[in-house]
This record gives structure tokens, C-alpha cells and sequence, in this order.
């Protein structure tokens, strides 16, 4: 249960394009999907072309100490990528996908729907990370997996910290409802947009969220803060930040929206 005086907290969130993101929870640093990789074209194996079109707004020497990274999958380069890969070395934890863990060594660790992790608070106490669903592609989980593969996003609670909902690479409203029901309302929502589209799956239609899904997906949640990630940098991206203004202001939202700060 979140106290009132947690549900005002506004932690800093740094943002460093696409999917990547860094900030402090519970005395932990936490970073999202780690994409560093310079622009250029990343092939998916079995599957699309990926181009990236600006380098990312820093390095991850700027990141400083990792204490947990939140990775919505491994298999796709837009969400990880050979720095990405390299850096995971150097971190404690990685939570994931179930076949993430598998993949990824000793230091990651997979989360199924609903499973939880306690993680240590430097201070006492506890963190806990729950996985909740998400589901990469238009439909039912299991006409998408097979095609786009496994993604997993993360609840963060903890006693006096407000709740925290990362999506990860999320298309499916369902999910957001779901996950509504059991954790809303949430305080701050790192919510992966962009609206990617590939012509050669899924008839082109999104396989995350597009803006006007994004700011429904916010009012699912109740959230109170809004930052929105994975919506620049990417040739697949269909809907930038202009987009996500529009949305969210046609929403009502527009004083909630957070974009973090750059680098």
C-alpha cells in the first residue's frame, strides 16, 4: 500500500533515448533495457531489420554504479545491444524474461507473470519487483510469442516508496488492465510507446503501444506521474514525442507527463 506522502514523490528519471532509462528507488539504481550501441542496422535473427538513427544521449560511463537492471527481453537490439550485453557483466542483477534468465548467466534472473523478487534496501528494508504481463504484437499471447518472443514488465513497491510500473515492450491494454486491478493506482509509469510497426509482421500493425493507446494505458493506471520511454531513435518508431504531446493533452494528462531528464 502506498502512503500518501509516497504517492507525492517525483524521483529524478534520466533518460538516454529509446528504451533506456536510469534512476534511484529505495536507495537501488535501476536501469532499463541498456541500448548504447552507435546508429546503424541491427538484424534481428529470423526476423526484421532494425536501424538505429541517433546515437544514444550518453555512454555507459555516464551511468555510474548498477545496482538491478530491468530487462523487458534480450532478443531484440533495440532493447539490448552489444553494450547493453557487455555492461550486464558488471551489474549484480538482471531480472527478465523466463528465457532470459536462462540465456543470460548466473546474475540474471527470470520472472514469470506475478512472480516476485525481494531485493535488499542499503538502508533496510526491502524492494520488492514484481514481473506482470506484457505481450510484444497485436493479440493473444500465444499467437504473438512465437513470432516476437517472450517480454516481461516490472511493479516496484516497497514500504514509504511509491509504486513504480515499468511496461516494458508492451502493446496490449488487457495487460495494463490486469496489472491495474492488482498494483493501481501507480504512482510513476515508464511506459514504452512509439508505435513501432515492421510491413513484413503483423500486417504492420503496432507491436508496443501508440500514443493514443499511451495515454489510456496511463488512465488505466490511475498513474500520477508519466514517463514516457522507447518513442525516438529508431527508424521502426512511427510516433514521436509531438504524437505523445497530442495524446496526452487530448487525454487531459498533459500536467502528469514527465520526459525525463536527457543524459
Amino acid at each position: 500500500m502506498t502512503s500518501p506522502a509516497a504517492s507525492t514523490d517525483q524521483f529524478p528519471v534520466r533518460v538516454f533515448g529509446g528504451p533506456t532509462a536510469v534512476f534511484e528507488y529505495g536507495g537501488l539504481r535501476i536501469l532499463t533495457d541498456p541500448t548504447f550501441d552507435a546508429p546503424g542496422d541491427y538484424q534481428v535473427p529470423g526476423g526484421p531489420l532494425l536501424t538505429k538513427t541517433a546515437p544514444s544521449v550518453g555512454s555507459p560511463a555516464d551511468l555510474g554504479p548498477i545496482d538491478v537492471v530491468l530487462l523487458s527481453h534480450d532478443e531484440h537490439a533495440d532493447n539490448l545491444d552489444n553494450s547493453g550485453r557487455a555492461l550486464l557483466a558488471d551489474v549484480p542483477l538482471t531480472l527478465t524474461t523466463p528465457g532470459g534468465g536462462q540465456r543470460l548467466g548466473d546474475r540474471a534472473q527470470g520472472l514469470a507473470d506475478w512472480a516476485s523478487v525481494e531485493l535488499e534496501r542499503p538502508g533496510g528494508g526491502t524492494v520488492t519487483v514484481t514481473g506482470v504481463p506484457a505481450i510484444h504484437g497485436p493479440g493473444a499471447r500465444e499467437d504473438v510469442e512465437p513470432i516476437s518472443g517472450q517480454v516481461v514488465g516490472f511493479i516496484l513497491t516497497g514500504e514509504g516508496l511509491p509504486t513504480v510500473y515499468v511496461s516494458g515492450d508492451n502493446a496490449s491494454l488487457e495487460a495494463v488492465k490486469e496489472i491495474a486491478e492488482r498494483f493501481g493506482p501507480v504512482d510513476t509509469a515508464l511506459l514504452f510507446a512509439g508505435a513501432p510497426r515492421f510491413s513484413v509482421i503483423y500486417d504492420g500493425q503496432c507491436v508496443v503501444l501508440d500514443s493514443a493507446q499511451t495515454a489510456e494505458a496511463a488512465q488505466i493506471l490511475g498513474a500520477r506521474r508519466i514517463v514516457p520511454v522507447h518513442y525516438d531513435s529508431w527508424a521502426h518508431f512511427t510516433e514521436g514525442r509531438n504524437d505523445l504531446q497530442v495524446a496526452f493533452s487530448a487525454a487531459g494528462l498533459a500536467d502528469r507527463v514527465d520526459w525525463g531528464q536527457r543524459g
